[in-house]
C-alpha cells in the first residue's frame, strides 16, 4: 500500500507546492470559483452551487445543442482538426503521404459546395432511379441490405463479438428502422412530441418532393404511418439493455423459421455474408427477440411502392450533406432545428473534419497525436489509470456486501481489464479505400462499403482486441464488455478533466472519476454479467447478486424521480448503468485520492478542504447547459441522465460529501443514511 500511495503522489504533484510550476487551468488550482453560486447550499443543488453563476450566463452558441466543460473540449478539438487539414492543404501534393492525401481530397470534395450544386441530382440518379424501380419484396430487402445505399431498413445488421464466444464474431441484428430517436417519439403522449411527429411528417414530404416526386405528402404520409406500425412492434429502450435478454443466438434456417415473412436470404447476399462458417451452418444473433416475428409480418404486409418511398427518402437523409443546398437546409431543419434545437447549421469546415472523422479517423488521429498527444502524456495517463486500478483492487477486497469467492473474482476481472489508453499501438490501414476529388458522392459509398468489407473479411477469424472503437480527437472515455477494456482517447486527457498543473483532489474528481466511472461499468448492472474475459456469463453467487440488484433497484428508483422537464422523468431503468457507474466511479476515486495522502492531511486552499476540492472539480467536469428540444431526445433516447442529475443524484449518495459540506436533513437532496445506495 505505501508503495500505491508513493505513486499516486508522484503522479499528481500539483500546482500549489511550488511557486515556479506553471498556473492551473482553472482558477490558481483546477476549479473556476468565479462559476459558483455560493447563496445556494451545497445540500439543495450542488450543481446548482458549483455552477450556478456560470449558468446564469452561459450562452448555448447557435450551431450548439449545449454548451460546457464537454463542449469546450469538443470546440478545441475541432479547432485543431482545421488547423492539422489547412496545413496538409497548404503543402505540395507530393509531399504528402497517401494517406494524407485521402483526407486532404475527401474534405476539398465536402468543401466544394459549388461543384456540389451544380451537379445536382446527377451524381445520385442512378440510386433514386434503382430505389424507385424495386418490384418485389426480395428487391426491397436487398435494397435493405446495401452499404452502398446507406439506407434504412427494419433490421440493422453489424459484425461483433459474439457475448458467449469472445474470441469469435458473428452477426448480430438489431431492431431498426425509425427516422425518429426512439419509439418514444411516435407513441408518447406529449404536445411537444406531437408537434415534433407533425414537423417530421412535412419533412418527409419536403424531402421526396425536392427528389422530384409526384404527390409527394401522400406518400411521406404512407411512410409515416408504416414508421408508426415499427415504433408499435420495437422493445422499449430500457429493456434492450438486458444482455440475457438480447442474447438469442440462431440458426439461419431458424431465422427463416421465426420470422419467415422477411427475405433473409436475400439480404445477407447483398451484405455478402455466407450462409455457412466452415461446413456449419452460420450462427447469427438476435437481439430483440419478439420484435421479430412483428416487425418481418409488417414487412410483407406492406406493399412494395410504400417501401420504394421509404428507402429514397431514408438514403436522401443519409447523403443530404453531400446532395444541393436545398436537401441539406432541409434535412438541418428538421433535424438540427426540430429535434435538436439547434438554431443554425455547423460551418462547413467544422463539419468537414467531423466527416474525416468519421471516414478516415485513424489517419486523422494519427496526425493529432502527433501533434497534441507525445509519448510521454500516454504514459502518464496509464500511470493515472493503474492508480485508480489499485484503489479499487483494496476497495473490492474490503466490501462488507459480497462473498469472498465472489470477491476474488470480481479482483481477477479487474486485473484483466485491458486499456487503450491515448491512441492504438496499430494503426487502421485506409489504403484499400479509394478516395477522389471529383467524386464525393462515390467517395461517401467506397468508405461505407470499405468499412463493411473490413469487418466481413475477419468476420471468421480471430477476435482483434488491439482495435480501437474511438478516434483519438474524440472527447468520451468508454468501457466495451466483451473485450474487457476501457478507451480513453487523446482528447479528453485535458483540463478540466485532467490537468497535471492543478491540485490533486481537483484531477482525482475529474479524470479519476471518470477513468472510475469506466472500470464501474464492468461491474454495473449489465457488466458484472461477463466475466474476465468477456464471456457472458453469471460469476456472482445468487446471494451476491441479490444483494446488489436490490441496491441497484433503490438508485434507479431515485432517478425516476427526477424532473428535468416538466412532466419528463429520467428513466432510472435506462439510466441504470450509468448511474452506477457514476457513483462508483466518484467513490473509488475518493478512495485514491484519501490513499495518495499517505495518511497526511489536506491542504487547506482558499478555504476548502481536500474533500471539497474532490466534489468541487466532480460537479465542474459536468458544467454544462442544454437547449430544450435536446434535453428532451436525451432523456427520452440516451443511457445517460442530464447532467445536472449525474452530480446531484450521486453526491447525495456518499456520506463523505455530507461531512465535507455540512448537508443536514432539511437540504432538499438530503438522504437518511440508511437510504443512501452504497455499492463500492
Amino acid at each position: 500500500m505505501r508503495k500505491i500511495i508513493f505513486v499516486i503522489g508522484l503522479l499528481f504533484a500539483g500546482a500549489a507546492s511550488a511557486q515556479d510550476t506553471p498556473r492551473a487551468a482553472f482558477g490558481t488550482w483546477g476549479v473556476d470559483l468565479s462559476a459558483m453560486d455560493k447563496s445556494v447550499k451545497p445540500g439543495d443543488d450542488f450543481f446548482q452551487y458549483v455552477n450556478g453563476a456560470w449558468l446564469k450566463t452561459a450562452t448555448i452558441p447557435p450551431d450548439r445543442t449545449s454548451t460546457g466543460s464537454f463542449q469546450d473540449l469538443r470546440l478545441l478539438s475541432e479547432k485543431r482538426l482545421r488547423e492539422i487539414i489547412a496545413d496538409l492543404d497548404a503543402r505540395p501534393t507530393d509531399s504528402l503521404t497517401p494517406e494524407e492525401k485521402k483526407l486532404r481530397d475527401l474534405y476539398d470534395a465536402f468543401e466544394d459546395r459549388a461543384q456540389i450544386d451544380s451537379r445536382g441530382l446527377a451524381p445520385v440518379q442512378h440510386d433514386l432511379a434503382y430505389l424507385q424501380g424495386l418490384k418485389t419484396k426480395d428487391d426491397v430487402a436487398r435494397a435493405m441490405g446495401s452499404t452502398l445505399l446507406m439506407t434504412e431498413c427494419i433490421f440493422n445488421a453489424s459484425i461483433n463479438i459474439e457475448d458467449k464466444h469472445p474470441n469469435s464474431y458473428a452477426i448480430n441484428l438489431d431492431q431498426s428502422g425509425l427516422g425518429l430517436p426512439d419509439r418514444e417519439y411516435y407513441l408518447r403522449d406529449d404536445k411537444d412530441l406531437a408537434a415534433t411527429r407533425e414537423a417530421y411528417r412535412q419533412y418527409l414530404g419536403t424531402m421526396l418532393g425536392l427528389a422530384g416526386l409526384p404527390d409527394a405528402q401522400a406518400r411521406a404520409d404512407r411512410v409515416y404511418a408504416l414508421e408508426i406500425e415499427i415504433a408499435k412492434a420495437h422493445w422499449p429502450i430500457a429493456d434492450t439493455r438486458d444482455r440475457n435478454k438480447i442474447y438469442n443466438p440462431m440458426s439461419m434456417a431458424q431465422l427463416r423459421t421465426y420470422a419467415p415473412q422477411f427475405p433473409w436470404d436475400a439480404f445477407f447476399a447483398e451484405l455478402g455474408v455466407s450462409p455457412k462458417k466452415g461446413r456449419a451452418e452460420r450462427i447469427v444473433v438476435v437481439r430483440e427477440m419478439s420484435a421479430f416475428p412483428k416487425l418481418a409480418q409488417l414487412f410483407d404486409a406492406t406493399p412494395v411502392e410504400v417501401w420504394r418511398d421509404y428507402l429514397t427518402v431514408h438514403y436522401l437523409h443519409s447523403f443530404a450533406a453531400f446532395l444541393p443546398q436545398a436537401f441539406d437546409d432541409a434535412d438541418f431543419a428538421f433535424y438540427g432545428k426540430v429535434l435538436s434545437g439547434t438554431q443554425t447549421q455547423l460551418d462547413r469546415p467544422t463539419r468537414g473534419v467531423h466527416l474525416l472523422d468519421g471516414m478516415l479517423g485513424e489517419a486523422l488521429g494519427k496526425l493529432y497525436v502527433a501533434k497534441y498527444f507525445p509519448p510521454e502524456a500516454k504514459a502518464k495517463a496509464v500511470a493515472l489509470v493503474e492508480n485508480i486500478r489499485r484503489a479499487y483492487e483494496a476497495d473490492i477486497k474490503t466490501l462488507d456486501w459480497m462473498t469472498e469467492g465472489t470477491k476474488a473474482i470480481a479482483v481477477d476481472k479487474l486485473q484483466h481489464i485491458a486499456l487503450h489508453i491515448g491512441y492504438p499501438d496499430k494503426w487502421r490501414d485506409y489504403s484499400a479505400y479509394d478516395v477522389r476529388r471529383d467524386d464525393l458522392i462515390g467517395d461517401i459509398q467506397r468508405g461505407s462499403q470499405f468499412e463493411w468489407n473490413r469487418e466481413l473479411k475477419r468476420i471468421d477469424g480471430p477476435v482483434d482486441r488491439s482495435e480501437w472503437t474511438m478516434t483519438p480527437p474524440t472527447i468520451n472515455a468508454s468501457y466495451y464488455p466483451p473485450m474487457n477494456e476501457i478507451t480513453f482517447p487523446a482528447a479528453i486527457m485535458q483540463p478540466p478533466f485532467f490537468d497535471p498543473h492543478a491540485d490533486d483532489a481537483v484531477n482525482y474528481g475529474g479524470i479519476g472519476a471518470v477513468i472510475g466511472h469506466e472500470m464501474s461499468h464492468g461491474f454495473d448492472d449489465q457488466g458484472s454479467r461477463f466475466n474476465a474475459f468477456g464471456m457472458l456469463e453469471n460469476w456472482w453467487t445468487d446471494a451476491d447478486r441479490k444483494n446488489f440488484d436490490a441496491r441497484t433497484a433503490a438508485l434507479a428508483a431515485q432517478y425516476d424521480q427526477y424532473e428535468p422537464l416538466p412532466g419528463l422523468h429520467v428513466n432510472g431503468k435506462l439510466t441504470l448503468g450509468e448511474n452506477i457507474g457514476d457513483l462508483s466511479g466518484l467513490t473509488i476515486a475518493l478512495k485514491a485520492y484519501h490513499l495518495s495522502l499517505g495518511g497526511a492531511p489536506a491542504p487547506m486552499l482558499d478555504g476548502f478542504t481536500g474533500d471539497q476540492r474532490f466534489f468541487l472539480s466532480f460537479g465542474q467536469i459536468w458544467r454544462s447547459l442544454y437547449r430544450e428540444a435536446a434535453t428532451r431526445q436525451l432523456v427520452l433516447s440516451n443511457p445517460h441522465a442530464p447532467a445536472q442529475f449525474r452530480v446531484d443524484g450521486v453526491t447525495r449518495n456518499m456520506d463523505d460529501w455530507y461531512t465535507a459540506f455540512d448537508v443536514k436533513p432539511g437540504n432538499k437532496y438530503y438522504l437518511a443514511p440508511e437510504q443512501r445506495v452504497h455499492l463500492w
